[in-house]
């Protein structure tokens, strides 16, 4: 194959249809061959956005036995969102957040999409 075509072609990945609240929406695609030959695409890496990404709309406290998404219903709308609490606490993973009560979380302004 021609290396120029190989590059114009590499640009066209497809696409990956998630939707535009996922936290994977943003990220691109990327494509290698597999042992067979076979091209394998796929989502690259996802990091947590630094520190200040979020604009944080207010605090909440940790209460004894309450549940990330359910926070994230409460000040967002929407629990399938709890990944924006997640980032905005720099947490790699959600559970972590509530595993201490009293802790103070952040809560972006839900405008992380």
């Amino acid at each position: 194959m021609d290396p120029f075509q190989a590059l114009i072609d590499s640009a066209n990945l497809p696409s990956h249809n998630l939707p535009i609240s996922s936290r994977y929406h943003p990220i691109k695609t990327a494509m290698r061959e597999g042992i067979d030959g076979e091209p394998i695409i796929y989502l690259r890496r996802r990091f947590i956005p630094p520190a200040g990404h979020y604009s944080s709309q207010q605090q909440h406290t940790v209460a004894d036995g309450e549940r990330v998404d359910i926070i994230t219903a409460h000040y967002i709308g929407d629990p399938e969102q709890f990944w924006q609490v997640a980032d905005a606490n720099q947490a790699m993973k959600p559970e972590e957040l509530t595993e201490e009560t009293g802790r103070k979380l952040k809560i972006p302004s839900g405008s992380g999409f």
